[in-house]
């Protein structure tokens, strides 16, 4: 297997915030799907605005590593971050966005999301086969 798409992403937690204040749950709504945002309003503001910035950073340098962007029919609510029992991130694709990782050989999606001050940065790979 060979790395077919590499993606990473930086948000400043405080810039979420500032949404998340303006917006609520309508940004919410529009970038994430059902049970991604796993840290409520109860949780803290803070709190959640950090895990809500790792989440898009995810979403983002999964546009990046497909080689899409924001583009091609392409967009957040095709991009879902999932969380295994372990703990450890993962992505699913779809729409649109799985069947262009399909296209481009994509069999595994790497996601590492970590978060340091007032920035969450993540980091996507995809490894498959070059056809």
């Amino acid at each position: 297997m060979a790395v077919l798409g590499l993606g990473v992403d930086i948000v400043d937690r405080q810039r979420i915030e500032r949404v998340l204040e303006r917006h609520g749950d309508a940004f919410l709504r529009r970038v994430f799907l059902a049970g991604e945002v796993r840290i409520g309003a109860d949780g803290g503001a803070l709190r959640r605005a950090s895990h809500v910035a790792g989440l898009f950073a995810a979403k983002e340098a999964a546009l990046k590593a497909l080689g899409t962007g924001w583009a091609h029919g392409v967009g957040f609510l095709q991009v879902e971050v999932l969380r295994h029992a372990s703990g450890a991130p993962s992505l699913a694709l779809h729409g649109e966005a799985r069947r262009r990782a399909d296209a481009q050989g994509v069999q595994q999606l790497w996601l590492s999301i970590s978060h340091d001050g007032a920035s969450a940065v993540a980091v996507v790979v995809l490894e498959g086969d070059r056809s």
